[in-house]
């Protein structure tokens, strides 16, 4: 699984604690890349040169690496870099805010047709957390490798997906339909498509309340899986915490669906979460 050792954050080693873990999932990262490694590198996934050193273990980032935070082309980089290095087993899922990124790179201040309102990428990524460095590093070569990536996978019986919405399934009613309905969007040039992509991967709290135990079950009826694992919503709003405070993931929805967005952006933890996840007694 993952190598013999792992770093125990006081910089020695100990034993790899579960051997039996079969993947882990990172949430948004929003730019801190020095965050990202030392949550990795406590894992045991990169070394001390910051290089993959996972073994049978499988990698996931559930999307947005960019906004809000300092170095978010300097995270995609690295990201690349292990999906390289560890010959496949780092995998990368759309999050909201590099349909952001993208659309500003390729329609910039375009106003979208049909809206009421004034509209445009530019002026939404300015308002959300865009970063004028990711913008001025983004090269043709992050644009074909973004572009590429899924929007949804699964990882063994849970169903991967950046954005806790149900508006996955306006594309399609697979995981392979949904992929190739958007990957088809984002290598096209209609505006009015690409922001509609990127209004509802905006939208969250789907399985929160009383119906979200019912919207679980849709949505991995509809698509397959045990459990939902989502980024995107900072878990400490969810529970009404400051981010520090957080420890780990959070389960909910009947044990349906896990979020593991520590709100690293607001000062949360960055959480490399195995799966399978159970949680501590």
């Amino acid at each position: 699984m993952v190598g013999d050792v792992t770093d125990d954050r006081r910089g020695g080693v100990t034993e790899n604690p579960d051997p039996d873990v079969a993947a882990y999932v990172v949430g948004d990262i929003h730019g801190h890349l020095d965050e990202l490694k030392d949550a990795l590198r406590a894992q045991g996934l990169i070394d001390d040169a910051d290089k993959w050193a996972g073994r049978d273990v499988e990698l996931w980032f559930l999307g947005d690496f960019v906004d809000r935070g300092p170095d978010g082309i300097g995270v995609i980089d690295f990201v690349m870099g292990l999906h390289e290095q560890s010959d496949g087993s780092v995998h990368t899922l759309l999050g909201n805010h590099e349909i952001l990124l993208l659309g500003t790179h390729r329609f910039g201040e375009k106003q979208v047709p049909g809206e009421s309102f004034t509209r445009s990428f530019a002026h939404s990524w300015a308002i959300n957390g865009g970063m004028i460095a990711d913008q001025d590093s983004l090269t043709d070569a992050h644009v074909e490798w973004l572009t590429s990536r899924p929007l949804l996978a699964h990882q063994d019986q849970h169903l991967l997906l950046h954005s806790d919405t149900l508006d996955y399934l306006d594309w399609g009613g697979t995981v392979a339909e949904i992929n190739e309905t958007v990957a088809g969007i984002l290598t096209g040039e209609d505006l009015a498509a690409w922001w509609e992509v990127w209004l509802k991967m905006t939208t969250r709290y789907a399985f929160r309340g009383p119906t979200g135990i019912a919207n679980a079950e849709t949505l991995l009826h509809r698509l397959g899986g045990d459990r939902i694992v989502h980024g995107h919503s900072v878990i400490s709003d969810q529970l009404g915490i400051h981010p520090t405070q957080l420890e780990g993931p959070y389960l909910y929805a009947g044990g349906k669906v896990l979020g593991v967005d520590g709100g690293l952006f607001v000062g949360g933890p960055c959480l490399v979460v195995p799966l399978p996840w159970v949680p501590e007694d």
